[in-house]
């Protein structure tokens, strides 16, 4: 779905009128209107494609960055995008273009994507085939650019004749040509992974092409670059014949790199302009977000791409990995290492196993004299908290020694690298239940200044409630519900409560929810019943406020409002008629919540087991996980005993999973709770745990909290075979 709520307008570009008379032949007698980009319609086209033209170097990077974002969305292609590509050539072509590798590399970006896809089945139906034909008409201009005088042209077009030319020996016989004669490290690396994109386009150059990256690896006058880049890009092409001396000869070669420094300016991209400040409403948690989107994409040392092409190329190959890691985190530049640290959190984000060793890799980190490389190796383990506890200790000690050196008020220090550091390494330790994370947690929460990042821990830490909860409640207490943006605060802050589960905090989060339901700041009201929820009985004093949201009109107060008035009071003659009622809500998710409450309730909500049967047909595969499970908790074993010998609740359970990998989580908690009734999905509980890869969607977190329940489902089914 394309998302259209977005600002769609780039501000008014002035552009001179000159650009307009002599560039761009044809360019306003496209229909630009009648077409869409990814945030609506495409009539801003023509103005962002002067813009490239202009002398301005912000508006030129407005423009860039507003096509990226629209024309060229996340690497789509569009109708509306294919109609650029003459005009691209045209710019790219003319030396007096600003930015023209910019341009360049945009093109080759398009092209390679469409050519990619123009044929698939999820290709757009005009926008990929449209565009492939159009750049394969002018090929040769992306050759022709591939020995341009710019360095940075260079690289661009180099990369085209990889996925661009479909002629592949003459493309093949170029890229030979070029490496002798290129000079520059960066452009020599594009040449050789261009030659390996084409070589897997085009199996019939794919022999020659890994003959020549043997020659190239084993010339001992080339520089180390060049052969690591053989190396990696001859394993891209040949996978299967990756050996042990693989990565040993790499991680030589990369020493060997070290020796020869390549200057910033041959090969980094321009530096992007500063990011203005951000607004005063927005909330800190999402000015944070965008920090860390803008400083995931930079990119620290000239091999940190051929290095990641690399890692993903070993793929699942743990031990091969850990041990290239070791090496890039052993650079002695630190913008190596940083890269090096987010290339060690995307294997483990990706990959299940044992990463003890890479963990302590990655808490060597933590002392170095760059704060930057220290405050991303503790956003790391922040980041990867369940397989942190081998950096327990190291992170203990640095938190200790930043508040030695540099004071108590390190938290709030003024240099952001080192503060950033110090936040992040308590964060982490927090998250693994250390009180050593408070002292600094509480000065948080004390002194205001970043205080949001120790609410969002504070949770993890219950023995520390004594003296978290009163500086909770305060904040509570200072929450103004009619604030911008407030719910993302006032949320991290109830559920902080409610996770501690201090009944002294009720009468504060009673509160929040009066002013919430007053203003009608409804996701806040939510939050705030599911903390009341989880205090239960202790809560009983908001029982009147919360008995009166059973009925009100908001979707999701309704449900949220009666499981906490279960949890609360706990009256089945109460409840139960009303969650009845939701189950025959036309909104899913009014259905999947009542269905939940009525497991809790178990026996006692009998009556609902018909109306809950038959949702076990209904189109939308949650609401059939979500009543199967509170039919097993309501009738139990009954409902698997039947001539099939799995019963519709398993049997829906486990097609469900299969359907969508998402339901796992419920699903397994479901047959834990089943124990031997569930032996038929022993195969597919062992299946999940034998998967090497996570899935992309899940995350580490709750990865490897499916994990612990998948084997604790399997030892309650089966403890024998477990």
């Amino acid at each position: 779905m394309r998302a259209r709520a977005a600002a769609s307008a780039l501000p008014a570009l002035s552009v001179p009128h000159c650009i307009v008379r002599v560039m761009f032949d044809g360019l306003h007698d496209i229909d630009w209107s009648s077409m869409d980009h990814a945030y609506g319609s495409a009539a801003e086209v023509p103005a962002l494609l002067l813009a490239f033209r202009s002398p301005d170097p912000d508006e030129r990077n407005k423009a860039f960055s507003r096509f990226y974002g629209a024309v060229h969305h996340q690497g789509d292609v569009y109708p509306c995008t294919a109609a650029t590509v003459p005009f691209l050539y045209e710019l790219a072509g003319d030396s007096a273009t600003p930015d023209r590798a910019a341009v360049v590399e945009l093109l080759v970006s398009i092209g390679g994507i469409a050519v990619e896809r123009c044929e698939e089945p999820y290709a757009h139906p005009t926008g990929h085939a449209e565009a492939a034909a159009l750049v394969r008409e002018r090929a040769d201009v992306i050759v022709a650019l591939a020995s341009d005088s710019d360095p940075r042209v260079r690289r661009a077009a180099v990369r085209g004749l990889g996925t661009l030319v479909d002629d592949a020996e003459p493309a093949a016989t170029e890229l030979r040509r070029l490496l002798p004669a290129e000079p520059g490290a960066v452009q020599r690396l594009a040449v050789v992974e261009a030659m390996a994109t084409l070589a897997l386009r085009r199996p019939a150059v794919a022999g020659d092409a890994v003959r020549w990256f043997d020659a190239l690896a084993a010339d001992p006058v080339l520089d180390p670059r060049t052969r690591l880049a053989a190396v990696v890009h001859r394993s891209r092409c040949r996978p299967d014949e990756i050996g042990e001396d693989v990565v040993p000869a790499a991680i030589g070669l990369l020493r060997e790199t070290t020796r020869f420094t390549v200057p910033v300016d041959t090969w980094a991209d321009p530096p992007r302009p500063a990011a203005p400040a951000a607004a005063d409403d927005v909330p800190p948690q999402v000015a944070a977000a965008f920090e860390d989107l803008d400083r995931n994409r930079r990119v620290h040392a000239p091999t940190t791409e051929l290095l990641r092409t690399f890692h993903e190329v070993l793929e699942g190959r743990l031990p091969q990995r850990t041990e290239l890691l070791a090496e890039q985190l052993r650079d002695p530049d630190p913008g190596s290492r940083l890269d090096a640290l987010r290339m060690s959190a995307e294997l483990m984000k990706s990959w299940r196993g044992d990463h003890t060793a890479l963990v302590g890799l990655v808490a060597g980190q933590l002392g170095a004299t760059d704060y930057e490389v220290a405050a991303e190796a503790a956003a790391l383990l922040e980041a990867c908290h369940p397989l942190a506890e081998p950096a327990r200790e190291a992170l203990a000690a640095q938190v200790v020694a930043q508040r030695t050196a540099h004071g108590p008020d390190v938290w709030a220090s003024p240099r952001p690298h080192l503060r950033r550091a110090h936040q992040e390494a308590v964060r982490a330790l927090a998250r693994l239940g250390d009180a050593r994370a408070l002292p600094s947690l509480l000065t948080a929460l004390d002194g205001g200044v970043d205080s949001w990042r120790a609410v969002e821990v504070a949770h993890a830490l219950p023995g520390a409630a004594g003296e978290l909860v009163p500086r909770l409640r305060a904040h509570l207490r200072r929450i103004d519900v009619t604030a911008p943006w407030i719910e993302m605060s006032a949320n991290a802050l109830l559920s902080a409560v409610a996770a501690l589960g201090d009944p002294a905090a009720v009468p504060d989060v009673t509160g929040v929810l009066e002013t919430a339901v007053r203003h009608e700041q409804w996701g806040v009201t939510r939050s705030a019943l599911a903390a009341l929820k989880a205090f239960g009985p202790p809560a009983a004093s908001a029982l009147p406020v919360v008995r009166s949201l059973t009925t009100v009109a908001e979707s999701h107060v309704g449900p949220a409002a009666v499981a906490a008035l279960w949890a609360i009071g706990g009256d089945r003659e109460e409840v139960v008629p009303l969650l009845r009622d939701l189950l025959d809500d036309s909104m899913t998710f009014r259905i999947r919540d009542a269905a939940d409450v009525l497991g809790e309730i178990g026996p006692p909500a009998a009556a609902a087991l018909p109306r809950l049967r038959e949702l076990l047909d209904h189109g939308e595969v949650w609401v059939r996980v979500h009543c199967a499970a509170a039919i097993w908790d309501i009738a139990g074993v009954t409902e698997v005993e039947v001539e099939n010998g799995t019963g519709a609740v398993l049997d829906v359970l486990l097609r469900a999973w299969t359907q969508n990998e998402a339901t796992a989580g419920r699903v397994v908690t479901c047959l834990h709770r089943m124990g031997p009734a569930a032996a038929p999905a022993l195969p597919h509980l062992r299946s999940h745990l034998a998967a090497a890869r996570r899935d992309w969607l899940t995350g580490i977190v709750q990865d490897e909290e499916l994990q612990r329940n998948v084997r604790a489902a399997v030892e309650r089914i089966s403890p024998a075979a477990a």
